[in-house]
């Protein structure tokens, strides 16, 4: 049987190839197309609802929960930890038989509780208990950074997510070499862009404010971050890995490829088309965008210069930045759907 995609790409580049949000089955498909590890987030529940496979399991999950728990809130991340742990049970070989280089599963706890610092703490540390391959994914705002202090120090591996500007790259990659330094403790460390989602708010932008720009431009500017990222990255030496996410179309990955970064996609309309298409493996992270692309996103959008300038946000704002705050809210609105659930079926058993 000839080899898909993925095992090329493994094969020919550094580039790997991470599933995101999957159901049991996409896990399964995933890890034998070449996935070395997994990303969730606290809209997960909320995918697998919106599947017929898994509808079920999310079901069977909530019923023994809300038996015991009367806290909606405490009952959703008790839910969430059941499901993710069978995707954690599938990936588990893969850490083991590579010494705990892959494998990982990743999860981000209640997003109502993002700005409370303790409760980010808490969450990574209860989670750390449903198996050596989790990963905790804490966001680059102002709480996450200082969980993330004491995590680090505590040896945690951390996934630091919601990246969508230079500032908090920076920001992040210092405050971890700075703790570990100090604590001797030097855990797994990812650095997210988040692309896709970076490109989708600024889409919002220009429609709303029907800003007369190149679509084809547009469309290039989350790449055009993430490759800056990557580089100022790679030539400042910092730690860990860079894991790009957020993906919305195939080329969210395949113009990272060349690169030495992970990065996370869906199963169904981003790797099976990829698979589908059987692309060759062609190095395009060293391909970038002209300049008149850059200056032509840097002069009409504002958030664009804020994320791709250093010196833009300050440590208070990234929490409220534009495409942040656009991803929280699909976290915030996932949520709030499990929580749905739960408060429907106990309404069922009364």
């Amino acid at each position: 049987m000839p080899e898909g995609y993925f095992h090329r790409l493994n094969a020919q580049s550094a580039t790997r190839f991470w599933i995101n949000n999957p159901t049991v089955s996409e896990a399964k498909k995933a890890i034998a197309a070449g996935a070395i590890s997994c990303t969730t987030n606290p809209a997960y529940v909320s995918k697998l609802l919106q599947k017929d496979e898994s509808r079920t399991s999310v079901q069977e999950a909530i019923e023994p929960v809300i038996q015991t728990i009367p806290d909606d809130q405490v009952a959703a991340d008790l839910v969430q930890r059941k499901l993710v742990k069978l995707i954690m049970d599938l990936f588990l070989p893969l850490y083991v038989n590579n010494q705990g280089k892959a494998g990982f599963v990743s999860i981000q706890g209640n997003p109502f509780m993002d700005e409370d610092t303790d409760h980010i703490i808490k969450e990574a540390i209860e989670y750390k208990k449903l198996g050596k391959n989790f990963i905790a994914k804490i966001p680059v705002t102002r709480s996450g950074l200082e969980a993330m202090e004491v995590l680090i120090a505590e040896d945690i591996p951390i996934i630091a997510t919601e990246v969508m500007a230079l500032d908090q790259a920076v920001t992040v990659c210092e405050l971890y070499l700075r703790v570990s330094k100090g604590s001797s403790r030097n855990p797994l460390f990812f650095l997210t862009h988040i692309t896709g989602i970076f490109d989708e708010y600024l889409q919002m932008v220009v429609q709303k404010q029907k800003i007369n720009i190149s679509r084809e431009n547009l469309l290039q500017a989350g790449c055009i971050v993430a490759r800056k990222q990557y580089q100022l990255f790679k030539k400042r030496g910092y730690p860990g890995i860079m894991l790009g996410g957020g993906a919305r179309e195939i080329y969210h990955f395949t113009e990272m490829v060349g690169s030495e970064m992970h990065i996370t996609i869906n199963w169904a309309g981003t790797a099976d088309k990829i698979i589908e298409k059987d692309l060759p493996i062609i190095n395009r992270m060293d391909t970038p965008a002209p300049q008149y692309v850059v200056d032509e996103l840097s002069e009409k959008l504002t958030d664009f210069r804020k994320a791709y300038n250093e010196g833009s946000i300050a440590i208070p704002e990234f929490k409220d930045f534009g495409p942040v705050s656009l991803f929280r809210d699909s976290f915030i609105k996932g949520w709030s759907c499990l929580l749905q659930m739960i408060q429907e079926s106990r309404k069922e058993i009364k």
